[in-house]
């Protein structure tokens, strides 16, 4: 999926207007106090901006993933959602953000979880693609090297290592080892990934190409700042309890938290190729 016309030679599809308009909407709504858009501001604000961006991605290349691989998008949104239940999962052993603010019927309150999990990794997958078709950092390149076998069962032990912490050190270390959550599936998966012969970063960086990771870097600090800024302004919330300057914050997240998101939208990448894997996408 890579920018290969000028940008003169597509048409905005007609979704990205509705999806720009639903941001703004819901932010009016948000700033009348109105309960629907107070409760639903970040899954509302993300469903409007992946169909924006999705179809400026078109604009700026004449390919984006809902116009020419709808199948797979439909995959991401049900998949986001399971993705996300694995650090929910991590999460009750590092208890590193807990939700208020809830609906009382549960209905209501598992919708919420439910639409704003599957926007996570579309709405990842659409800024990185739009910073891949803006050419930022483009070319940018290191020494090639040779991923030998020895360096492939290294990371994957590491990786394993650093998702089972969590579960094998005591509650009081536990809440310390969001680190390794956040990087550890890289670690275990991108070089299965390798193995199998699908889109691997330590096959870019094997080629000297740094291009992909400082996109996914920046991608990640993007979608956190957004991601912090419509959940502070939200009434169905997350509140981070992390153990380290957690009174220091920007927006409802401690800074050092957001050292996190580079490394999650890596994370994002990697568990998604794998998933491809697992499903025989293409």
């Amino acid at each position: 999926m890579t920018a290969q016309n000028s940008v003169h030679s597509f048409r905005f599809p007609w979704y990205g207007y509705p999806g720009l308009g639903v941001i703004v909407i819901s932010e009016v709504g948000l700033f009348f106090n109105l309960w629907f858009f107070e409760t639903y501001i970040t899954p509302l604000c993300w469903t409007g901006l992946i169909l924006f961006l999705d179809a400026l991605n078109f604009r700026l290349a004449g390919n984006s993933i809902i116009q020419n691989h709808r199948k797979e998008f439909l995959w991401m949104v049900s998949w986001s959602i399971a993705l996300w239940y694995v650090f929910e999962f991590y999460n009750l052993f590092i208890k590193n953000w807990h939700y208020v603010g809830l609906p009382d019927s549960l209905w209501l309150r598992y919708f919420g979880y439910f639409w704003s999990f599957a926007t996570i990794w579309p709405g990842v997958y659409q800024i990185f693609h739009l910073l891949k078709n803006l050419k930022i950092f483009d070319q940018i390149r290191i020494k090639p090297w040779t991923v030998s076998k020895r360096y492939l069962t290294t990371s994957i032990i590491f990786g394993f290592f650093c998702l089972l912490l969590p579960f094998i050190v005591s509650r009081e270390i536990a809440p310390y080892l969001a680190a390794p959550v956040w990087i550890g599936m890289v670690f275990l998966l991108d070089p299965i990934n390798f193995l199998n012969r699908r889109y691997s970063l330590l096959r870019d960086w094997a080629a000297g190409n740094l291009t992909t990771l400082l996109q996914l870097f920046l991608s990640g600090l993007i979608a956190g700042g957004l991601w912090e800024f419509w959940n502070y302004w939200a009434t169905a919330k997350w509140i981070y309890t992390v153990p380290i300057l957690g009174d220091v914050k920007i927006f409802e997240m401690p800074v050092l938290g957001y050292l996190g998101f580079p490394a999650f939208a890596v994370e994002v990448m990697v568990m998604w190729e794998s998933v491809k894997l697992l499903l025989r996408l293409k």
